[in-house]
């Protein structure tokens, strides 16, 4: 019995003993609970939609994606675009390509991007709603790679513009649109950079200041909305940079505020009225800025001033560096390319720029930017010319033609030419002007062209050579 009731009181023991081991490991365990939040909501002076009401909820993301979701995505459209390609007088073979819009105004004005609807013959739409409609093209930028639409329909969902200024790095937007057909896909990221040059149109006189973002975007997404948490649209999705043709973590989109000029000017002129300084700029580098005494790399270099332009009118000169205009920084070139993008000609500017030592300010008034019939040739090589002053032919004891413009990704830019080369001779034989240079590389049926010339600022000749392919073969 003794036997008995010593194990009966170790096992009690041994049980109270346990029992108490377990509640002091288990109390050392913490469960973090995050404060209960609110979704954060947009606030909305007219709701489309009936919405469930406000709750708390237990959340660890920044935001709450729902409403602005629900605002923006019914404005988003599915584009297809026909193209006709002649083969024959009567034979045509037809293409198509596809992408996104969105819906501006409730009586039907849709952007997107240029070159979703370039050379379509035909574009056709379907709306959130499966409504299919067929669209006018009102007017397109290329330089901008905007494109505005026109259907004929009233009460349409819409989409308010936002801020793109006002757009912090690391903030949430989300991208709309329609990937490899997936009708109305949401995807969201954050900010990853603003007035990003990636150097993607191929315009001479393209103006690239993309918003930058890790949303995911893909094909099909072309010309859809970007939006920040409040439903706005803050961008146009435009590209994604990609080693695999699919989408890599980097996607850009034109600004809003930028897109907004641009329909304004394509639904008023049908074309795009931009106004410009008149100078030749280069951003500013740790090198440039000590020689030129900046406290920080920031600005816009001002290499050339035109005689008789804007920037000359206003007080503006070569070695001057633009800092802000209208109270906004102009640290990068996009930056200062954006704003003026977004003026009209005449519009004045406030200019604040550095100059020996000095800050300083200025008054510029935009002038009409001159849209002259070039060449067909100097478009194929990829350059401008012009004639040299009689000031400049005394000055240089000779005459030429003077390189005044040189376009990306042509075969001008692959010699490593600079601007300001003055050609005075083609394969050898000597040339006084534009005619007469151009008239010399025609006459070049196949083979190499070689332009021999000077630059201004340096001594000796130079030379830079190209290959023409006969048109024939």
């Amino acid at each position: 019995m003794k036997n008995i009731g010593l194990m009966v009181i170790v096992a009690l023991l041994s049980s109270i003993i346990t029992v108490g081991l377990f509640k002091s490991f288990d109390a050392r365990e913490k469960i973090i609970i995050r404060e209960a939040m609110p979704s954060q909501r947009a606030a909305l002076a007219e709701r489309p939609v009936n919405l469930a009401p406000r709750r708390s909820v237990i959340v660890n993301t920044p935001t709450d994606f729902v409403t602005a979701s629900t605002l923006a995505t019914p404005s988003v459209v599915f584009i297809k675009t026909l193209h006709a390609n002649k083969r024959s007088y009567w034979n045509y073979k037809y293409t198509a390509s596809s992408g996104s819009g969105v819906i501006v105004s409730p009586d039907g004005y849709i952007v997107t991007n240029h070159h979703v609807v370039s050379e379509g013959s035909e574009i056709n739409l379907t709306l959130n709603d499966k409504r299919k409609y067929s669209a006018e093209l009102v007017g397109s930028d290329p330089t901008t790679d905007i494109a505005l639409l026109k259907i004929d329909a009233k009460n349409l969902p819409y989409v308010s513009f936002g801020n793109s200024d006002s757009l912090q790095i690391g903030e949430w937007v989300m991208a709309i649109g329609n990937p490899f057909r997936l009708e109305s896909t949401v995807t969201a990221g954050i900010v990853s950079a603003k007035a990003r040059n990636i150097s993607i149109l191929d315009n001479e006189a393209s103006v690239e200041s993309f918003i930058q973002t890790d949303a995911v975007v893909n094909q099909g997404n072309s010309g859809g909305a970007l939006v920040n948490t409040n439903g706005e649209l803050v961008g146009i999705n435009a590209a994604i940079i990609t080693q695999s043709g699919k989408y890599e973590g980097y996607s850009f989109a034109i600004p809003s505020n930028l897109a907004k000029k641009v329909i304004a000017d394509l639904r008023e002129f049908g074309e795009v009225r931009r106004g410009i300084l008149g100078v030749s700029i280069k951003n500013i580098n740790d090198e440039l800025a000590k020689k030129i005494g900046l406290k920080e790399v920031k600005g816009v270099y001002l290499d050339y001033v035109n005689p008789n332009s804007a920037a000359k009118k206003g007080g503006l000169q070569s070695g001057d560096v633009i800092t802000g205009i209208d109270g906004t920084l102009t640290n990068t070139f996009p930056q200062l390319q954006e704003i003026i993008a977004r003026k009209r000609p005449g519009d004045l500017l406030q200019v604040s720029y550095f100059r020996d030592g000095e800050s300083a300010n200025a008054e510029v008034r935009l002038e009409q930017k001159i849209v002259r019939e070039l060449d067909p040739m100097m478009v194929e090589i990829g350059f401008e010319l012009k004639d040299l002053s009689d000031s400049e032919t005394r000055k240089f004891g000779k005459s030429g033609a003077k390189v005044n413009s040189i376009y990306r990704d042509s075969k001008i830019m692959a010699t490593n030419m600079d601007l300001d080369f003055i050609i005075t001779s083609v394969n050898g034989d000597p040339v006084a002007n534009v005619v007469e240079t151009l008239e010399a590389i025609r006459n070049v049926k196949a083979g190499i062209v070689e332009l021999g010339g000077f630059y201004p600022q340096f001594e000796g000749e130079f030379f830079y050579a190209f290959r023409v392919e006969d048109e024939n073969n």
